[in-house]
């Protein structure tokens, strides 16, 4: 990947990027799919779920199938971290890891996705991502995701092996265009694109939410992140195993960190709906991206058979130390502020959220009892994007101004803003492909 682009900001230009690894349009919406044997409506898309509604008010659903020779599957995945999570220390030399040593893991990551689409003309502007032709086909959901839900029948997903991808939605043609043509397959690429929205048992203008994979507790979550305003919930546990692991016990030394918990429980809810546009595609490789892209734009169709529209969410983007995209992904943040609680092995484990960060200067971090923190390695944090990070823990927003009052349109106010901006640059195409990033809530661009 491309290591000196900030998420969000082109450096260069001042152009707003994405950077990775809802928006509320009122586009006449269009179903999700069923199995390729089921009838189509007249836009082109496959036929609508039947109304059925499971607990929590959504619409049950309809695992996806192949659409066929010149279509378009559409599917998600977290990849394989989603899966698996960040064992530490890390099985390989190299394998992605929480450099502070924690052991992470997921238990749920839900996430809603709606208005999938494709536009004419990925490369209009080749000094600026965001801007395609018109809309040529559209899916809409919304659909909540589970991405840490396994399951044999997935399709393999396109990161590498043990990544799984839930199919979720498909098209036949350019149901957006007068006469729904097919789509070309003579090379020409369509610009790909989607929302991540607030969770919602229903939208706005009428469509309830699918229920892809949430099982009973991904239902309670669900409708947790429906009071809460979520986009994104992170639910799992994180164990401290830096200071005990063999090679890895000199990395617990200051004092402030006895009054750690050495195993925490995370809930983190991120409000951050966004739009993901005219993403690069890793699929078109070898081609030769513009300059300060990484890959192509668009999708390309086929004509002997369909081709996979992967949804990627980056699981490690929240704990970045810095707005520059892979930067090293950390804990003690979130594990300091609940520093004091859980110490004694009969208390009950912690839960840290992103509340809890509400607050905290990102520029000169403290836990909960106000001690100062500082950069804690028990591995070497790779260095390909910055330096190693020493000294008292400060966050690199880069270019990304500190907010103006109390404003978060006008830039970053503390820690949660700082997390929730690298968090709404995680969604991709087809495991690392970066798509321009539209944030729908108060935030800097």
């Amino acid at each position: 990947m491309m290591k000196t682009i900030l998420c969000g900001v082109l450096a260069a230009t001042g152009t707003a990027l994405v950077c990775a690894c809802s928006g509320d349009d009122k586009a006449t919406a269009s179903a999700d799919g069923g199995a390729s044997d089921a009838p189509t409506t007249n836009d082109g898309a496959l036929a609508m779920d039947g109304p059925a509604v499971t607990d929590g008010g959504l619409r049950s659903f309809t695992a996806q199938a192949d659409p066929g020779p010149g279509g378009i599957l559409f599917a998600a995945s977290g990849e394989v971290l989603a899966l698996t999570g960040y064992p530490f220390p890390p099985v390989n030399d190299g394998d992605p890891a929480f450099v502070d040593g924690w052991d992470v893991h997921f238990t749920r990551l839900l996430v809603t996705v709606d208005k999938i689409k494709l536009s004419a003309n990925a490369d209009l502007s080749p000094g600026d991502q965001s801007q395609t032709g018109a809309v040529v086909a559209e899916v809409d959901g919304p659909w909540a995701i589970d991405l840490a839900h396994s399951d044999p029948s997935y399709l393999a997903g396109k990161g590498g092996p043990g990544e799984e991808a839930a199919p979720i939605a498909a098209l036949s043609n350019q149901n957006r265009v007068g006469g729904t043509p097919a789509f070309a397959t003579d090379g020409t690429r369509y610009a790909f694109g989607f929302d991540v929205i607030q969770a919602a048992a229903a939208t706005a203008d009428g469509r309830r939410t699918a229920n892809v994979n949430l099982d009973a507790d991904g239902l309670a979550d669900y409708q947790a992140m429906i009071a809460d305003g979520c986009g994104v919930l992170y639910v799992g546990s994180a164990t401290f195993k830096g200071g005990t692991v063999a090679g890895h016990t000199d990395c617990n030394s200051d004092p402030e960190y006895a009054n750690w918990p050495k195993t925490v429980n995370f809930r983190l809810c991120f409000n951050s709906p966004a739009t993901y546009v005219n993403c690069q595609n890793p699929d078109n490789d070898p081609a030769t991206p513009f300059p300060n892209e990484e890959h192509e734009r668009g999708i390309a169709f086929k004509s002997g058979q369909s081709v996979v529209g992967q949804i990627t969410i980056h699981t490690d983007h929240p704990f970045w130390d810095s707005v520059l995209h892979d930067s090293p992904a950390h804990f003690d943040q979130f594990a300091a502020r609940v520093a004091g609680q859980g110490i004694d092995a009969a208390a009950v484990t912690p839960t840290v959220t992103v509340a809890l960060t509400r607050g905290v200067d990102y520029t000169s971090y403290t836990d909960a009892l106000g001690n100062k923190l500082k950069w804690r390695y028990c591995i070497a944090p790779p260095t390909d994007v910055h330096p190693q990070f020493n000294g008292p823990m400060a966050f690199d927003p880069q270019s990304v101004p500190h907010c103006t009052g109390s404003d978060p349109s006008t830039g970053l106010c503390d820690y949660e803003d700082f997390t929730t901006y690298d968090q709404s640059t995680q969604g991709h195409l087809d495991s690392d492909g970066l798509c321009f990033v539209k944030r729908n809530y108060p935030s800097p661009p």
